[in-house]
């Protein structure tokens, strides 16, 4: 299981494209599904709400 804020589309991108990144979206996009959370970003959501 991957948990990232990224989108499948920019990980190539943040994996510094070449021959490096290809070999590992090859092993973590094959044989894979995707869950799309919306993009929302949970400490933003949550900012105010906890308290120490």
């Amino acid at each position: 299981m991957f948990c990232t804020r990224y989108t499948q589309k920019d990980w190539h991108q943040r994996l510094g494209f070449g021959v490096h990144a290809d070999a590992i979206m090859d092993h973590i996009v094959h044989n894979t599904i995707w869950v799309e959370t919306g993009g929302h970003n949970m400490r933003e959501h949550t900012v105010g709400k906890v308290t120490a």
